[in-house]
């Protein structure tokens, strides 16, 4: 699985920009989390681009960035969790799972529809 860095405030209007174009997945983990880590590990395993399609995914270090965190969930109007998977469409937060709620297999089909 190939991720895109997010670690600064300003790639999130460049995100939005994207999403216009076509769905963008924003991955919040936290390195002090065994779920986190077990959540992520999962997703990677099972990621296939193919089945995806282009879709941009991006990789947001909590702990070094939670300013950049803050504003995501300011800015897509979402409540903060960890891990957190956000799926964004047209400039908004249309799918978001945390924790053990993250499912390969729901992020494919929401991302075909």
């Amino acid at each position: 699985m190939k991720w895109n860095e997010l670690n600064t405030v300003s790639q999130l209007e460049q995100i939005r920009e994207e999403s216009k174009e076509k769905p963008v997945v924003i991955f919040k983990h936290s390195t002090r989390c065994s779920t986190s880590r077990m959540v992520l590990d999962r997703l990677e395993r099972n990621w296939k681009q193919e089945e995806l399609g282009n879709v941009k995914a991006y990789y947001l270090d909590l702990i070094s960035y939670r300013e950049v965190s803050n504003q995501i969930a300011e800015q897509f109007e979402i409540e903060h969790e960890s891990p957190q998977l956000l799926i964004i469409a047209d400039g908004k937060a249309v799918y978001d799972r945390s924790h053990l709620g993250i499912d390969y297999n729901q992020i494919r089909e929401e991302l075909k529809s």
